[in-house]
């Protein structure tokens, strides 16, 4: 069982390592780049960006309601890159000085859409009004057999944490804690299977399925 779980963690660091490789080219020198909460694949990405000596800074959301986004820019300050903490609202105010976004995905659906971090789809709704790309990095492994139309659809185990599924009776006035972007405002997907159209993912999904 251990030895399983430290493959597991192998593969991981490696999906990691082959998003970062194929993402950070997309990173130009003096390049604004705005992220969403704290993803280990976005770190990693911009991780072997720092190590190819580009230049180039970081807006990274509070994300609420956990602060999310603090731990990522602690992680980037320690890496030496230039970062700003913005509020989550100030995502439309910020992106006309960013060259491009890049975020991670808890679930990559069938559609090519993803679920994230509560936040991720009117940051994907302002970079398409400002006509800036929205990369999103994410291993393999978080491809599912989901396709939700819209934010309703998305399964209530994804939305809320085991502890307020088990403890509250009316999850309606709970926050949810992800939210859905749908494909069409997503440029392209970085993954260890290579970088993808939305359009790509299914063929994706059946190869991985079959």
């Amino acid at each position: 069982m251990e030895e399983r779980g430290e493959l597991f963690l192998e593969k991981i660091s490696m999906s990691r390592t082959k998003v970062a490789k194929l993402c950070h080219t997309f990173i130009k020198d003096g390049a604004k780049i705005l992220t969403h909460s704290f993803s280990r694949v976005v770190l990693r990405v911009l991780e072997k960006a720092a190590a190819e000596k580009k230049r180039f800074s970081v807006y990274v959301t509070e994300s609420q309601p956990d602060a999310a986004g603090l731990q990522m820019a602690q992680a980037l300050r320690k890496l030496n890159v230039p970062v700003t903490v913005v509020l989550d609202a100030a995502v439309g105010y910020v992106l006309e000085k960013v060259d491009l976004v890049i975020v991670g995905a808890e679930g990559v659906v069938e559609s090519g859409g993803i679920i994230n971090k509560i936040g991720t789809y009117q940051m994907a709704l302002c970079s398409k009004a400002h006509n800036k790309p929205f990369y999103v990095v994410a291993e393999s492994f978080k491809f599912v057999r989901l396709y939700p139309l819209n934010q309703q659809d998305v399964p209530d185990k994804f939305k809320y944490k085991a502890d307020t599924l088990k403890s509250v009776q009316n999850l309606s006035e709970e926050h949810p804690m992800i939210d859905y972007t749908p494909p069409s405002l997503i440029t392209l997907l970085f993954t260890d299977l290579g970088v993808l159209t939305p359009s790509a993912v299914s063929d994706e999904l059946i190869k991985l399925y079959l």
